[in-house]
């Protein structure tokens, strides 16, 4: 008596990674062997195994990923009633949230981001959100009934609210604070950062005053960095601050520039692994030869544009230019790009997962 085995993709996957020409040609399929009952040595899939694996099959030429692409980080502040360029209305953040979700988008933490640990849905590009100055209005508790709530009104209310009408959306944002009052309720510190790292946020530093780094000596800038982590550090007890917000996007010129990244006051160090300018345009995918953690731009989150730098913009020239944009591949085991991105692909920066690359068009095989 016999009894079908399915070896799925994974085997094939690693043979036609090792193959002669290193490509995928984007078709992958199943493998049936028939092995005696008796015959030991191969293990069959359990029906959570075949799931698993099959989660993994995509079509290439469908998906066309480019894990080489550009990912946007946008830069928000206020979310409050009136518009400008640091502010965005409530209706319109709504907005911009829904725009990104039916455009693709899906949400990534910045850490996740800069580690290069990615798994966005298989045809999906992830894009992360970072909220600048711990404003009120970013996150709010107010009374109802005698109860302290989420404002629905603030930021976190209203990512709340669409992550959990869209969870295929994912969840993640980075809210970059100063002291010595974050989000601006004294009493309620804690219970704000305590809620946002059990939800999936994460907080950066943004100097312990809002400082201008570039105005002040590389003694006070390391003041200002270390204070912020070690109080946000104390607070949580134990938690680590990787992750910088220039105020003004502002920083020391030329080799001091070393100091927004590391540096240590009355014996607390800092390390930032990665650091944020004022909005300009998407960053380069971590495996791109131009990815730089140390100095990266972000968009503004608005329709006020300055310079054509907007969200807006991006999404339509993203449209226009395919080829430009991140794609996930789905797997954060693996790194897939078409061959033309190559040349793009820093070697060095991919550590233990595998490259797969690929020719979009059936064609050119």
């Amino acid at each position: 008596m016999k009894k079908a085995l399915f070896i799925l993709i994974l085997i094939f996957l690693i043979a036609t990674i090792t193959g002669c020409n290193g490509n995928n040609t984007g078709s992958i399929e199943e493998v049936l062997i028939e092995e005696d009952e008796e015959e030991s040595g191969i293990k069959e899939l359990n029906d959570e195994e075949i799931e698993n694996a099959e989660k993994e099959e995509i079509d290439l030429y469908d998906i066309k990923p480019n894990e080489n692409g550009q990912i946007m980080i946008i830069m928000y502040h206020g979310i409050s009633k009136e518009e400008s360029e640091w502010v965005r209305t409530i209706d319109n953040f709504k907005k911009d949230l829904k725009s990104l979700y039916d455009n693709g988008y899906r949400l990534l933490n910045l850490s996740d981001y800069v580690n290069n640990n990615i798994s966005t849905e298989a045809g999906f590009t992830p894009v992360v959100l970072t909220f600048d100055d711990g404003l009120q209005n970013q996150f709010n508790y107010v009374d109802e009934n005698g109860v302290k709530v989420i404002d629905p009104d603030c930021a976190v209310g209203i990512l709340e609210e669409f992550c959990k009408n869209h969870p295929d959306f994912g969840k993640g944002a980075s809210f970059f604070v100063y002291y010595p009052v974050p989000f601006r309720q004294s009493d309620f510190i804690y219970d704000k950062f305590k809620f946002l790292i059990e939800n999936g946020y994460e907080i950066g530093n943004h100097g312990y005053n809002h400082e201008n780094l570039g105005k002040i000596s590389i003694d006070k800038v390391q003041e200002s960095l270390a204070k912020n982590a070690q109080k946000t550090y104390d607070i949580l007890s134990g938690y680590t601050v990787q992750t910088l917000a220039l105020p003004y996007g502002a920083a020391p010129k030329g080799n001091n520039y070393k100091y927004v990244i590391k540096g240590e006051y009355n014996g607390f160090s800092y390390n930032n692994k990665a650091v944020l300018k004022v909005g300009s345009n998407p960053a380069f995918a971590p495996n791109h030869i131009k990815f730089d953690s140390e100095r990266l731009p972000r968009v503004r989150g608005s329709e006020i544009l300055v310079n054509g730098t907007g969200m807006y913009d991006y999404i339509e020239y993203f449209k226009k230019n395919p080829e430009k944009r991140y794609i996930s591949d789905g797997n954060k085991d693996t790194v897939t790009i078409p061959e033309s991105e190559l040349p793009n692909f820093n070697m060095d920066s991919i550590g233990e997962k595998n490259l797969i690359t690929y020719l979009p068009d059936k064609s050119a095989d």
